[in-house]
């Protein structure tokens, strides 16, 4: 029987051979790509692990560093209110890993400055009774009053910045593995393991089993067969330069661990400026809310000497924080991270080169042109479906675009926009936690 894909005339093959080798081509120009996109995956797949190890280290151990500071400063009466400071950080820790579908920041942040206002009060003007519509009225005055001075709003923006830049680039560092992941399993078509097949082993069948294909020959099969794939180029390079310019903001202005590691320190100043306040925000509470009733049980327990609220702020010595988390810096992490980002760049239009190399192809005229063991005479086309109408090589129908690879385009705009948003401290991806 005549042969299907190889060159009629002398030949070594028959139609059965032709069909198994024609399944091993196929595997075969699927290995290299695997192989490609394998070590893809895995590099970025240890570089998210690195960031969400460090991040959660992170608020761990500024959690750690509050507790000890807070225990020594402020002692018996940081204890009896610790679940406040420990809700804290478990909200921040539940942001950081659902975003705002889980927690409303600005609200959380609100409710614990109201709420350490209250007990506040109630440590400084222990010798009074409050209600809690009394306390109502109090936290309704919080923003007039200001009795933490200026830090609940300056932790609210740096907090907001950190935790946006933080979360959407470790989402970015999730996304890239699984659009690799994606983008591997399609198939390749037909037509594709025909024209590898005839570049791969057709050689064989005339007897010429060490000739290799011409380079420019190798490279228009692959780029009919990766038509598709290198149109994921454009949005995916826009992705990986949105995730440069966020990690530069992590090391910058953004810096999570800047805002992280000295947030003991910032809620403490916070603490301080209320008790140097005291009296002229209770005053103004007093005028706004009425006078409190004095409280029989501070009036009976007078005899017993009870100090009330005297925890005063002393410098916390730097020396003692934990220099770094996970046993690295931030700087050294987004140093590593920015290189393996460029490095991914242009990473599927340039596939065909990278499988037409080396020791798959023979360099010069000596090689398999698809005919015979001579020049390849066709022009190299270009990446990307639109230029395979002129494939010489393979056929390829470019009115089908390739329905996995159009959704990963998709995907990566959607992931772009988030970065983009994160850049500028916002945080748009709401419902998608």
């Amino acid at each position: 029987a005549p042969l299907k894909v190889c060159p009629q005339g002398f030949s070594c093959c028959t139609v059965e051979m032709e069909e198994k080798l024609s399944q091993q081509s196929h595997t075969e120009i699927k290995a290299p790509v695997s192989r490609l996109s394998t070590n893809l995956q895995s590099t970025f797949k240890q570089r998210h692990d690195h960031f969400d190890k460090f991040f959660r280290e992170l608020l761990k151990n500024a959690e750690v560093s509050l507790h000890s500071m807070f225990v020594r400063t402020y002692g018996v009466m940081y204890v009896q209110n610790a679940e406040l400071f420990k809700n804290f950080f478990e909200a921040l820790t539940r942001y950081y890993v659902s975003g705002s579908a889980a927690v409303n920041l600005d609200s959380m942040l609100s409710d614990f400055w109201a709420d350490l206002l209250e007990r506040m009060f109630r440590l400084v003007n222990v010798q009074y009774e409050f209600s809690d519509a009394y306390m109502e009225c109090v936290s309704q005055h919080t923003d007039q009053l200001q009795p933490f001075g200026d830090v609940p709003r300056k932790l609210r923006i740096q907090l907001t910045r950190a935790f946006v830049a933080a979360r959407t680039f470790v989402r970015g560092l999730t996304l890239m593995p699984e659009v690799v992941n994606k983008v591997s399993t399609v198939s390749a078509s037909p037509s594709c393991v025909r024209a590898a097949m005839k570049m791969l082993y057709c050689p064989y069948c005339s007897g010429q089993v060490a000739l290799k294909p011409c380079q420019n020959y190798c490279l228009n099969v692959m780029r009919g067969c990766l038509a598709n794939q290198a149109d994921l180029d454009t949005e995916w390079n826009n992705f990986l330069d949105a995730m440069l310019s966020l990690a530069e903001r992590l090391e910058g202005p953004f810096n999570f661990e800047s805002v992280m590691d000295p947030i003991d320190v910032k809620i403490s100043e916070a603490i301080m400026n209320m008790q140097e306040n005291s009296m002229q925000v209770s005053q103004k509470v007093f005028q706004g809310c009425g006078q409190p009733k004095p409280s029989a049980a501070f009036r009976s327990r007078r005899s017993v000497k009870d100090p009330g609220f005297t925890g005063r702020f002393r410098p916390y010595s730097p020396d003692a924080r934990p220099t770094t988390a996970a046993g690295t810096s931030l700087d050294r992490l987004t140093n590593d991270v920015k290189k393996k980002l460029k490095h991914a760049k242009k990473f599927w239009s340039t596939l065909p080169e990278t499988v037409c190399a080396g020791e798959r192809i023979a360099p010069g005229d000596e090689c398999w042109n698809g005919t015979a063991k001579s020049r390849y005479e066709s022009v190299v086309i270009g990446n990307g479906l639109a230029n395979q109408v002129s494939n010489p090589d393979v056929d390829v129908d470019i009115t089908k675009p390739d329905i996995v690879i159009r959704s990963q385009i998709a995907v990566l705009k959607e992931m772009t926009s988030w970065l983009k948003a994160a850049h500028s401290g916002n945080d748009i991806s709401i419902d998608n936690g």
